[in-house]
């Protein structure tokens, strides 16, 4: 069981390479041909991300009761890339998709 993630174009390269590394299925916004997409049309998918604008769009619809996939959320001056990269592969790893949903995360867990 895997949880696929979809990250932001604004994570480090190093969090991508790392969950790569250790098995966890991820799609950045850059592969995926949406850089510079406007935000609502990122969550379709469960996203990480270290941009704010992600946690106002969560925020709006939480309120509006508006479905959204989960959107997991890193402070880039508040945790390393390694506490991220092991922060998503247990969400990944142990996290059941129909539980990833209108909800926001953040890390460090």
């Amino acid at each position: 069981m895997s949880v696929a993630l979809y990250l932001d174009e604004n994570v480090h390269r190093g969090i991508t390479d790392g969950l790569r590394i250790r098995g966890v299925d991820v799609l950045t916004v850059q592969e995926d041909g949406r850089t510079s997409f406007p935000d609502p049309l990122i969550l379709e998918r469960i996203l990480f991300s270290q941009d704010d604008d992600f946690l106002t769009e969560a925020n709006h619809r939480q309120d509006k009761q508006i479905n959204f996939a989960d959107v997991i959320y890193a402070h880039k001056l508040r945790v390393t890339v390694g506490d991220c990269v092991r922060d998503l592969e247990i969400i990944a790893k142990t996290a059941y998709l129909e539980e990833l949903s209108n909800r926001v995360q953040y890390l460090p867990l």
